[in-house]
């Protein structure tokens, strides 16, 4: 789970450093009070560093920025993160296909047709 979030925060922040603690929490599920942890205890293994936003109208918002060595971790675990859904995705094919048998083919292509088109809404 803590890498997990790790993870997606490192990859949340190396496309949108601009980000508020606030807005991170939101968009990974967490409390504030957990990314501030997190982003803690990144900043002082030396994933990320703080920056100054420019942009902001407000100086005393941050930028959080990946270090060369954030982007070696961001890597490992995103390598880890792909191992373990790949893995995670044959169990359930694997389920999926065993369940499928218990239906007809048009029966299980019209389940199939109906996912399709609920998540393509």
């Amino acid at each position: 789970m803590r890498e997990d979030v790790h993870f997606r925060l490192l990859r949340l922040l190396e496309t949108n450093p601009e980000l508020s603690q606030r807005d991170l929490a939101k968009a990974l599920g967490v409390s504030t009070g957990g990314i501030h942890y997190v982003l803690s205890a990144l900043i002082q293994k030396g994933l990320i560093k703080l920056g100054n936003f420019r942009a902001a109208s407000d100086k005393r918002r941050f930028s959080y920025v990946l270090t060369p060595k954030g982007i070696a971790a961001k890597t490992d675990l995103t390598r880890r993160f792909l191992s373990r859904k790949l893995a995670e995705y044959e169990v359930l094919k694997a389920e999926i296909d065993e369940i499928g048998q218990d239906f007809s083919e048009s029966e299980l292509a019209a389940m199939k047709a109906r996912h399709r088109s609920r998540n393509s809404s």
